[in-house]
């Protein structure tokens, strides 16, 4: 699989995207010609520039007049209406719908009624379209982000001045991991923010990958602090041992009963936790008490934490980061006396029964769950041969 990765390190713009994408080889000729279909009246160009020097692609729009205000139909209209392939069409449709909700919810409007502002000017439609058509160049079939750089300070809009990130940005974002760091300026613009949450499948470190293309697409402005760009590295997914970051959620509980705790970590699991545990401990003043362990999403953290806080007595918790290797692994189906039962096999060759599974069979035929187990190992190693 062709995957992308986002380093949005300095933030994310329409416009670093389509330049990071067009460094990375997404043929300029072929963004311009149809990015020409929209009918917008706008020319575009792509620039060599370098940022802290590191050399990167601007990309960049002219259009006469300023910016015209769109409603979603307009826009959505203006992409079916242009040639491009349906896959590029459903994305950027997609993207612009995804604003449209935002900005309705934002304004306590309609969507039909909303005005898109700067999102909705030529440049914003050309580097939502052109982020789309690029992806579709260079073959992209899934999208991973970092976690998003937002920047702080304010950011000037038709609605006047406002804290940075703009409202919209930080709508679009919620429930992705972000973080603000370097100049006190906008770093992550609405659009950028849309593009990454709306096409990204998933937000975290660089996935297990063999690189094969990078590119660079560079912000306006060129800070003291830090290059402004933003990086994509392209390139195939591999079979190789997964290393991640994982948030870990701990705390020392001594006045939870058993069932109470028993019953959070059935929560925390259905919530999405990766792992909970609990570990019996002997407290202050000789009490006994019980260690709960959560192993989290980075962007899931304040979620379960939330959960803790709501389900237990704790009244605090220690929360760190730490890395999480996991090897590749398949299911194959083995076939026991009393049914099917799935196995899981490492990329190591390490297997183990799905304990679900047995536990399904022993309760259905009443054979004890330890022989069922041994049945299904016996098994898999039989068709292993």
């Amino acid at each position: 699989m062709t995957l992308c990765y986002l380093d949005a390190f300095s933030g994310i713009s329409g416009d670093m995207l389509v330049g990071a994408l067009a460094d990375a080889g997404a043929a300029p000729e072929a963004l311009a010609a149809a990015l020409a279909s929209l009918e917008t009246g706008a020319s575009i160009s792509f620039e060599k520039v370098t940022r802290r020097g590191i050399a990167a692609t601007k990309f960049v729009v002219s259009h006469p007049g300023g910016h015209s205000h769109r409603h979603l139909s307009a826009i959505l209209r203006m992409i079916d209406r242009a040639a491009l392939a349906d896959r590029v069409k459903q994305s950027a449709s997609s993207v612009f719908r995804r604003l449209g909700a935002v900005e309705a919810e934002i304004h306590s409007v309609p969507v039909e009624k909303v005005h898109f502002h700067e999102v909705g000017a030529v440049d914003s439609i050309l580097d939502i379209v052109g982020a789309c058509l690029a992806f579709e160049l260079l073959g992209i079939e899934r999208i991973v982000s970092s976690p998003v750089n937002l920047g702080s300070g304010t950011v000037d809009t038709e609605h006047g001045t406002l804290p940075a990130p703009a409202p919209a940005t930080a709508a679009l974002l919620t429930g992705r991991p972000v973080y603000s760091s370097g100049p006190a300026f906008e770093l992550t613009t609405p659009t950028g923010a849309a593009l990454c949450s709306t096409l990204a499948a998933d937000f975290g470190d660089l996935p297990p990958m063999a690189v094969s293309r990078i590119g660079y697409g560079a912000g306006a402005r060129d800070f003291a602090e830090q290059a402004n760009v933003l990086r994509v590295l392209i390139g195939q997914t591999t079979g190789a041992a997964e290393a991640t970051s994982v948030s870990v959620l701990e705390a020392n509980i001594d006045d939870s009963s058993p069932q109470v705790l028993a019953y959070t970590m059935e929560r925390l699991l259905e919530a999405g936790a990766l792992d909970v545990t609990l570990q019996p401990l002997e407290m202050k003043k000789g009490r006994p008490g019980s260690l709960l362990r959560v192993i989290a999403r980075p962007e899931d953290r304040e979620a379960l934490v939330s959960m803790v806080f709501a389900e237990t007595s704790t009244l605090g918790l220690r929360i760190y980061a730490a890395e999480r290797r996991v090897q590749a692994r398949r299911w194959v189906e083995v076939e026991t006396p009393q049914g099917k039962v799935r196995m899981k096999v490492s990329a190591a060759g390490a297997y183990a029964p799905e304990y679900e599974d047995c536990r399904r069979l022993a309760l259905a035929s009443g054979v004890a769950l330890k022989q069922i187990i041994a049945e299904a190992n016996f098994a898999y190693l039989k068709n292993s041969r």
